[in-house]
């Protein structure tokens, strides 16, 4: 059975002649049916070109703000990447001051001594955006956390030396150092000749002789722990300056301190004078470590 055909009429203007075009209704079918899509993707690419076109701006912002953030986290990497250096400069320090006070720097502190490093690729211009931001990101985090821990162990090191200066400082403090009197050596520390009973005996302190009322200074810091008479000695003062270091002074004219009073290093405790058994105006100068006496000359320093 033959198909069905339709006739299409082209009507030119003017005087042309009417054209006709007998065609299967298939074929029309299908020529309408191209040109209607051709149609609709054609539309639906206008309405895609305009949607892109009114995102144009806001992906520029974006790109933007991206170009920014790499900036601002290329500028952070690099101030933490400047911390880190810091930090292992005052860790040098540090283990240098360990060294001159003879302390053993901890396994801890080792450990983070040779923590840091930066990847320097990371810092280019040219690496890729996502590379850039995930690559900093991990580092940063990573060197803060680093940074966190190596503050915390040094800030304990810190601690531990700060606190053994002090000690060496108080130790230094309450060491004996400087002369109790001004005057000239009469009789030093030592076997002698008793000038009362002339006989051999060992002189447990160092004689100054100087005029009555010579000021006597305590030569360290320390805590005075007897005043009064004592023997042969006469008028006494004794000062424990801790450490088990105690110093003696006999034959005083005056007492300038009391019992329980602490004392500065340089600071007038007394007076020289003739009281005791003594055969003129001096100083009885004794220094004892553990209770037992030692040459005071081992703790004046010219």
């Amino acid at each position: 059975m033959a198909s069905k055909k339709s006739t299409i009429l082209f009507v030119p203007g003017g005087s042309n002649k009417v054209r006709k075009i007998n065609a299967p209704n298939g074929v029309i079918f299908f020529f309408v049916s191209i040109v209607f899509l051709i149609t609709l993707g054609i539309g639906w690419l206008i309405t895609d070109y305009r949607k892109i076109k009114t995102q144009i701006p806001e992906l520029d912002y974006l790109k933007k703000e991206n170009r920014i953030q790499k900036t601002q986290l290329i500028a952070l990497t690099q101030k933490i990447i400047q911390i880190n250096r810091n930090m292992a400069k005052l860790q040098e320090f540090d283990r240098k001051l360990r060294v001159m006070t003879n302390l053993e720097p901890s396994d801890e502190h080792d450990q983070f001594l040779s923590l840091g490093g930066s990847n320097n690729n990371i810092l280019k211009s040219d690496y890729q955006l996502e590379k850039v931001h995930k690559g900093l990101i991990h580092q940063m985090h990573k060197s803060l956390e680093n940074l966190e821990t190596e503050i915390a162990v040094t800030s304990i090191s810190q601690t531990e030396l700060s606190d053994f200066l002090k000690e060496q400082k108080s130790i230094l403090a309450c060491t004996p150092s400087i002369k109790p009197a001004q005057g000239w050596f009469s009789s030093g520390f030592g076997y002698r000749i008793s000038p009362f009973t002339n006989r051999r005996e060992f002189h447990k302190g160092l004689d100054i002789a100087s005029r009555i009322g010579t000021p006597v200074i305590a030569p360290a810091d320390g805590l005075v722990v007897f005043v009064g008479k004592e023997g042969n000695f006469g008028k006494m003062i004794a000062v424990n300056h801790g450490y088990n270091l105690t110093t003696r002074y006999g034959h005083l004219h005056k007492y300038r301190v009391k019992k329980g009073q602490y004392v500065k290093r340089g600071q007038i405790i007394g007076e020289v004078g003739v009281s005791g058994r003594t055969t003129g105006p001096h100083l009885h100068y004794e220094v004892l470590l553990n209770g037992v006496p030692v040459n005071p000359l081992r703790y004046v320093l010219n």
